[in-house]
């Protein structure tokens, strides 16, 4: 069963490495090696904390040659912000 979008926003948002990756990209844009620099694991599991990212539609990537860039999609936490500002208008009642 394919997860919302939403749902896939906040399942990333959840992990504190992941952020982290965003307040990177907020910056500009990344190469893998730049933002794994501050995390003392695997390339490999660093690597799922990307894919999971990608799949949120939180970052995107391209390759250039060898070397794979990050990029923050702002417009997806936009989304995310958008539902938490409508929930925000619940909660005096």
């Amino acid at each position: 069963m394919a997860q919302q979008p939403l749902d896939l926003v906040f399942r990333a948002l959840g992990d504190p490495t992941r952020r982290a990756v965003l307040h990177q990209l907020s910056r500009g844009d990344a190469a893998v090696s730049q933002l794994r620099t501050p995390f003392a694991m695997a390339l490999p599991s660093f690597l799922q904390h990307l894919r999971v990212l990608e799949d949120a539609g939180l970052v995107r990537s391209r390759k250039r040659g060898r070397v794979r860039t990050y990029a923050l999609r702002p417009e997806t936490l936009a989304a995310a912000s958008g539902w938490l500002e409508q929930q925000r208008a619940l909660w005096p009642r």
